[in-house]
């Protein structure tokens, strides 16, 4: 994670500390609350609003009074996008933020190939996003305001923790002095130096790596085109590597990687920055808005469910920022944990359950972990081994296709795809869609009147419940009524009007998809019967 900035940020927006009734309360009377979140930063924010969403009351605890320094976390996914719409905040999030899906890699001065990480029509969301992590954070407590189930509180810092055999006691601190708490689960997402990881006696496990980084935000008028920009040994910067990011208000995101015995002090001064800028620029007409150092890091913790208190976010695993690993992991672990603990509290699923959180999440934590780590080894090189190869690789990149396949400048974040217990596959061949464990993949669809629409908003539309997506053959399948249904084809279902719908699901006549709670695929079948969606549903569950 990066070194908090010695610049002040502009953009920061600031909230009132308040006094809650709960601290008035005696001591052996502390209110009890059905969910505690701690960290008010983008993945407990938005923890917070899906369970909101889904009728849970959530107390929400943090020790600033402010949105967070700095840009930080710029780069969301589509993946992430598509969740915030089902949480109410994607469209603003996509109007503010730059839309892009090309980057470019370049080795010295020369172009070796560039990616687009979208190139198909037919989908709402863009492949990435890029805004300030303060806007982020700043467009979901707004949200949150418009929820009665979600007590905000800040300056709330959370300073002791003891378990009980149904929930878990908090010691809180504020400006008039410390209070209890109870609550039947805690979900930490307090952030890399999670305070709440100590209080349960758990460590980050992993590695550390020496190579520093700098991050300087710039606010310059460029014509820059709206991609991303990687340099491995570029003549502004000999022997490192660089990248280049636009953001919204004219904001430019610049990473240079420095020598591993760089004194970070030294180095985050504006005075030193600013000539490692201008040469890569070729000009000054630049102002700084934000400047800091960072290590990478690949750790994780080894359980993410300690009790009653569980962790999600950067509380839980931190990645290297190159690959957009970080934020956009977090809120994955926040659309995962919270339909499970939605059902665990409404006793309509064991609390074995959860356990699900931890199996599915930790091993995508590995999977970003892993990726993190080879672009960290070939981004800096920590052996002459590593090094040869590198060079290697880069030269091959300029004449053959493999070579360029071979090159890790940061491979982008994607949705994780899991081999998880809750799963179930039919037996029958599928020559494509995404298998049971895959998010969902969006397409257009048509309404009968011929509005255009997308599947990603038929779900939310649908309740973001488990839902079952039905490519129609003249039979209606029998759903329980508790499931939601977005039916393609048929008399009264939508119209797959570009086909794309059908094509992205593999489908025949009969096709259908079960998808769970946060959008990931249940099960799929051929020809679905009612009790081979139930028992899909049961095993979905953690019923059986």
């Amino acid at each position: 994670m990066a070194q908090q900035s010695e610049m002040a940020q502009p953009s920061k927006v600031q909230f009132g500390y308040r006094r809650h009734a709960d601290q008035a309360r005696a001591e052996g009377d502390a209110a009890w609350h059905a969910v505690a979140v701690v960290g008010a930063g983008p993945v407990g924010l938005s923890l917070a609003i899906d369970l909101a969403q889904r009728g849970q009351s959530v107390v929400l605890l943090d020790d600033a009074d402010r949105i967070g320094e700095g840009s930080r976390a710029i780069c969301f996914s589509k993946r992430s996008l598509e969740y915030w719409d089902r949480l109410g905040a994607g469209q603003r999030m996509v109007d503010k933020g730059v839309v892009w899906s090309v980057g470019k890699i370049f080795h010295g001065a020369s172009l070796l190939y560039q990616f687009n990480l979208l190139p198909e029509d037919g989908h709402k969301r863009p492949a990435f996003i890029n805004l300030q992590q303060f806007y982020a954070e700043a467009y979901l407590v707004e949200r949150v305001q418009e929820f009665s189930e979600i007590d905000l509180r800040w300056r709330n810092k959370v300073t002791g923790l003891e378990q009980r055999n149904d929930h878990v006691v908090l010691t809180i601190e504020t400006p008039d002095g410390p209070y209890l708490l109870r609550a039947t689960y805690v979900i930490a997402c307090d952030g890399a130096r999670s305070s709440l990881r100590q209080m349960v006696g758990a460590e980050f496990s992993g590695k550390v790596f020496e190579d520093q980084f700098l991050i300087a935000d710039v606010r310059m008028s460029a014509e820059f085109p709206t991609e991303r920009w990687f340099w491995f040994d570029p003549p502004f910067h000999t022997g490192r590597s660089a990248l280049l990011h636009r953001q919204p208000d004219d904001i430019w995101r610049i990473d240079l990687q420095l020598n591993r015995d760089a004194d970070p002090v030294v180095e985050k001064r504006p005075e030193n920055v600013r000539p490692r800028i201008a040469r890569m620029l070729g000009h000054e007409k630049f102002e700084f808005e934000w400047i800091s150092l960072y290590k990478f890091q690949c750790r994780r913790m080894d359980k993410f469910i300690h009790g009653r208190v569980i962790f999600a976010g950067d509380a839980a695993h931190q990645v290297s920022p190159f690959g957009a690993r970080g934020a956009n992991s977090g809120l994955e672990d926040a659309e995962n944990l919270v339909w499970k603990l939605d059902r665990v509290l409404r006793k309509t699923s064991p609390e074995a359950l959860l356990e699900s959180y931890h199996v599915e999440r930790s091993a995508a934590a590995d999977e970003n972990i892993r990726e993190s780590t080879r672009s960290t080894d070939f981004m800096a090189p920590s052996s002459r081994q590593e090094a040869r190869l590198r060079k290697a690789v880069l030269s091959l990149a300029k004449e053959t296709e493999f070579g360029k396949r071979m090159i890790n400048g940061g491979r982008l974040s994607v949705p994780s795809v899991y081999d998880s217990p809750l799963s179930t596959d039919d037996c029958d061949a599928w020559r494509g869609g995404p298998r049971p464990g895959a998010s969902m993949l969006d397409a257009p669809i048509a309404g009968r009147t011929g509005d255009t629409t997308y599947l990603t908003d038929a779900f939310v539309k649908a309740g973001t419940r488990f839902t079952l997506v039905e490519f129609c053959n003249g039979v209606a399948v029998d759903v329980p009524d508790d499931v939601g249904v977005i039916r393609i084809g048929g008399n009264d279902g939508f119209v797959d009007s570009a086909g794309l719908a059908g094509t992205r699901y593999d489908a025949e006549p009969g096709t259908a998809y079960l998808l769970r709670p946060d959008g990931y695929v249940a099960a799929r079948f051929r020809q679905p019967t009612r009790a081979a969606l139930d028992a899909a549903l049961a095993r979905a569950a953690g019923i059986n």
